[in-house]
Parts: C-alpha cells; structure tokens; sequence
C-alpha cells in the first residue's frame, strides 16, 4: 500500500447517505455515521492528515468536520483537481501521498490525480471503475471508516494500533 499522509473526503455520497434533507426554514440537514467519525479519529491518531472538499456548502458539514479536528475543509468547490493541488501545497505533501474517497462523476478527476482512489459501495460505476479500494459499505454508513481500516491495516499492526487508541482515550478522560 501507498505512503499514505492524507485522505480527502467528498461529502454527500461518502459521509453521507447521499440525500438531501431540508428543514421548513431551508436549513440542510445530514446524517453522519459515528463509525466514520472513529475512523477518521484512528488516521488522525496515526498521523494521517484528514480533509473535505465538497461541491456543496452546508453548516452541518463545518459543525462535523470541527468535532473531528479536520483542519481542512473546501466547501462550494467546483474544480477538485484544483481544490487538491491547493491543499497538497497548503499541506506540503505529493498527490501521490493523498487517498481520494468519492461517489460520482465529479469525483473521478480527482481520484485519478492521487496515489489511491477509493469509494462507498453506493458509488455510480464509473467511480467504482476507477477505484483501488470499493467499499463494502455504503456512503453515510461506514464506508470512510471501512477505507480508512483497510489503509492502516496495510501500514500498521493495527491490533496494537486499536489498543494504543484505547489507552490514549482512557488516558484523556
């Protein structure tokens, strides 16, 4: 497996189900799956830098990405290739370092600029035919998490990864 120092994230698709929910007063609201979030937190505890760029711009995604520490978060983004070679620079890392973990057509630029392509199990075919790595399970329900296992067990022993996350958990409380 790549040297893997960054995962970047689409949203709505990957850490989301994919559906649009809009209150009465037009507010978006999404769903996000804690197991995602642990997985995130497992990277983050590793030393693997996480970031989101999304087509879309919700404050539901800035209060998500703010209780998981990720320091990187493009909203409203039309280029991604674009939006990628910026955050490679802003974080001085090679493309070739970066996962990608998208859903639809404007994702698959992206994921074929870096070193590994991933998707959710809900991913349309053309995504899926790009990726190394598709998920078993679907975008919003565990799919970044299942990724992000997938990279660490490569690259770690991830027994004694999980066991040092605990100690640091019980050692923070």
């Amino acid at each position: 497996m790549k040297n893997i120092r960054l995962i970047v994230l689409d949203v709505d698709g990957v850490l989301t189900d994919g559906k649009l929910l809009l209150s009465s007063s037009g507010e978006e609201v999404k769903a996000f799956h804690v197991h995602d979030g642990m997985g995130i937190s497992l990277a983050k505890f590793v030393g693997i830098e996480v970031a989101i760029i999304t087509g879309r711009r919700s404050a539901a995604v800035e209060k998500r990405a703010g209780e998981l520490n990720i320091n990187y978060v493009q909203q409203g983004v039309k280029d991604k290739v674009s939006a990628l070679l910026q955050l490679a620079g802003e974080v001085d890392i090679d493309v070739n370092q970066m996962c990608y973990i998208g859903d639809d057509l404007n994702d698959i630029e992206a994921m074929n600029m870096v070193g590994l392509a991933a998707c959710p199990a809900n991913a349309i075919e053309e995504v899926k035919q790009e990726a190394e790595i598709v998920a078993e399970r679907m975008g919003g329900n565990g799919a970044v998490r299942e990724i992000i296992e997938s990279i660490l067990r490569q690259s770690f022993d991830y027994t004694a990864l999980v066991k040092d996350f605990l100690i640091q958990q019980a050692v923070r409380q």
